[in-house]
This record gives C-alpha cells, sequence and structure tokens, in this order.
C-alpha cells in the first residue's frame, strides 16, 4: 500500500513539474529566452499574419495589446479582413510603434504581457528601452522575417512555436517553408544563370516621386537570392530611391512595382486586399510614362509587374520568390501558379482569405 501510495505521489509531482516546467528558446538574434508556461497574454509588435498562423486558433484571444498603425495603416484592407473574422481586434489597446517613435514601454508594462514579441528591427530600435522592459519581468522573443533567409524564417517560426505550445503547426510551417524554397532553388540551377537586370519599387508616391528600391534586404535580398541581377545592389544599404537616370542607363528587363492598400496615396500602384486588377494595371500605367521609360527593355518586352509589398518578410513570401522567378526563369517555372499558391496559403493556415491582387503582370498575357 505504502509503494503505491509513494508512487503515487510521485507521478503527481512529475505531471505537476511537467506541466509548470519551463520552456526556452534561442531567438533569432541568439537571445536565450524562457518562460515559465505557455504565455496567455501577448503584446504582439510585428508580424501579425505569422504570429496567427504559428499560434493557430484562438491565438489572437491571447493577444492583451499590439502595435496598430503598422498593421491597420500599412495594410487597412487585410486588417478589415481580419476585424471582420476575428471582432476582437477593435478592442484591443494599441502600444505604439518604433517606426514612427510612438512605442509606449508604459503601455506593455501596463498590458501586464508575458511574453512581447518583437520584430528585430524594432528590439535595435528600442535601445536601452529593451532593460526597462525586462526589468518588469517580461520575457521578449525577436523574429526576423525582413531578412528573407531561409535560416531566420525557420529559426523564428520554430522559436515562436515552441513558446506557443504549437511546436507541430510551427514545424509543419517552417517544412512548408523550406520546401517550397529548396524547389524554387532546384528549378534555378536546373535552368542555369540568368543575366536579367531586375529593379523593385515601392510604387506608393505616384510617378512623380521616386519610391525606394532595396539594396541587401526584403525584395533586395530575394531577388539576389533567386539569382537575379538587382540593380540597386551596391547602390543602397537595407533601402532608398535610386535616381531616375541610373535606372534608365541600368536598361532593366524586369521592373516590379510593390504596390499595397494605402489609402490615403491616391496615385499608388493598388495592390493587396479588395484591390481591382483594373485599378492596379491603371495605376501602373501612369508609372511606364515616365520619361524614358518607353524604351526600357521590361517595358518594351512585357516585363513590367505588380507585387503586394505586405508579402514580403512573412510565412508565405515563398509564394513572391515563386512569381519573381517565374519571371527570372519562365520555362523552369512555367506549371508553377503563384497566385493559387497564395490563395492555398490562406486557406490552410489563416482564417481569412486571400481576396484581391497579389501578382499582376502589366499586360493582359503576362505570366
Amino acid at each position: 500500500m505504502k509503494k503505491l501510495l509513494v508512487s503515487a505521489v510521485i507521478s503527481v509531482v512529475a505531471m505537476t513539474t511537467t506541466a509548470f516546467a519551463d520552456i526556452t528558446v534561442t531567438d533569432v538574434k541568439g537571445r536565450t529566452v524562457t518562460v515559465t508556461k505557455v504565455p496567455e497574454r501577448i503584446v504582439l509588435s510585428f508580424y501579425y499574419e505569422d504570429y496567427l498562423a504559428i499560434a493557430g486558433p484562438g491565438a489572437l484571444d491571447k493577444v492583451v495589446a499590439l502595435s496598430l498603425s503598422t498593421w491597420k495603416d500599412w495594410r487597412p484592407n487585410q486588417f478589415a479582413a481580419y476585424e471582420k473574422a476575428l471582432p476582437k481586434l477593435a478592442s484591443i489597446p494599441d502600444v505604439g510603434n518604433t517606426e514612427d517613435n510612438t512605442f509606449s514601454i508604459e503601455k506593455v508594462i501596463a498590458a501586464k504581457p508575458d511574453l512581447l514579441i518583437l520584430a528585430a528591427w524594432s528590439y535595435d530600435a528600442l535601445g536601452e528601452g529593451i532593460k526597462q522592459i525586462e526589468a518588469a519581468g517580461i520575457p521578449i522573443v525577436t523574429l526576423d522575417y525582413n531578412a528573407q533567409t531561409v535560416e531566420k524564417h525557420v529559426a523564428s517560426t520554430l522559436a515562436l512555436g515552441k513558446l506557443m505550445g504549437t511546436e507541430d503547426r510551427a514545424e509543419t510551417l517552417a517544412k512548408n517553408y523550406e520546401d517550397a524554397m529548396a524547389d524554387i532553388h532546384a528549378r534555378i540551377e536546373k535552368a542555369g544563370p540568368t543575366d536579367k537586370k531586375v529593379y523593385v519599387e515601392l510604387a506608393q508616391k505616384g510617378p512623380g516621386e521616386v519610391g525606394n528600391s532595396y539594396g541587401d534586404t526584403m525584395w533586395g535580398a530575394l531577388i539576389d537570392r533567386l539569382g537575379g541581377h538587382n540593380i540597386a545592389k551596391d547602390q543602397i544599404g537595407n533601402w532608398g530611391p535610386l535616381s531616375p537616370e541610373y535606372v534608365l542607363a541600368q536598361k532593366p528587363d524586369l521592373i516590379f512595382l510593390g504596390g499595397s492598400e494605402w489609402l490615403n496615396k491616391p496615385q499608388s500602384v493598388q495592390v493587396g486586399f479588395g484591390a481591382d486588377p483594373a485599378v492596379t494595371r491603371e495605376r501602373m500605367k501612369a508609372y511606364l510614362a515616365r520619361p524614358g521609360w518607353s524604351g526600357l527593355p521590361a517595358v518594351k518586352t512585357g516585363g513590367v509587374h505588380a507585387i503586394y509589398h505586405g508579402g514580403a518578410r512573412t510565412l508565405s513570401d515563398y509564394v513572391y520568390a515563386q512569381y519573381i522567378a517565374k519571371q527570372l526563369y519562365p520555362d523552369a517555372f512555367k506549371h508553377v501558379d503563384p497566385a493559387k499558391n497564395i490563395a492555398d496559403y490562406y486557406d490552410k493556415w489563416l482564417p481569412i482569405k486571400a481576396d484581391g491582387v497579389f501578382v499582376l503582370p502589366y499586360e493582359d498575357g503576362g505570366q
């Protein structure tokens, strides 16, 4: 009887220890992050869709505060779609964001989270403020999908999945990403090198003002990985505008206009949730009317495309990699359908549909 009692006590202790065992991960900055249990109160500063995909159903119920403007203002139609699907979103408090220096450490602490999720660039921007948050006993995990590397995409996904108790889901998402990128690179290797020059411009301000291009991050990093010749490489670091004269002199074979859902930018290329292909092409047409652009190879050969700027730096950005690669190596990607793949990703992992324009050639017959 005593043996049975001792055995029962040991079993209870073991179960209790397991239930409350610390969860420790290494994040993308090489920091050791420990939580005492699966977090129930989250402050989410960025990578909203990735958090929802990784943490799964009920994930938003755990969010007690977020950085609102970098979602609602940058991707208003996307935000509206989520607000409709997840009504709680409308009532979650805002803590500001590091992009415009409105991020409030006091509001973060007041929310009493057991985990703060920060983009790596937000972590850097907060500087000494990080110590204040940590002194309040709030664990911080950094994620980095901006770097556009498979390694950091996977590391971010697996770390968050372990912290949130959704390891199986995170592992499946990470493998999906790894497999998609491996398939892309296998096709590229089989196709052989390309000499096509690529120009990406953030088409936010209208054709009268040159928008940012990307050197070694985001679209720039992605083009580099795909073997394209990014004309912004070595001209700018992270991002910034290229001179019109330089673009003309480089004679790009492909032009990607990064568009989004900027409601207060009447000349911007509208891409994303709720976008109308006819409006998207009409806005693109204005860019093509810039001085000298009619003579560019990209314009002459139908190599001008709109691409969803919100699609970079996400777990679904392999779809945009497929689209860019399809323009660089048309034969190798003849049977790859990026538009369908983005729809499938949303159907499987997220609570909304991918309704709108996410990739689009200027010319109707384009691929």
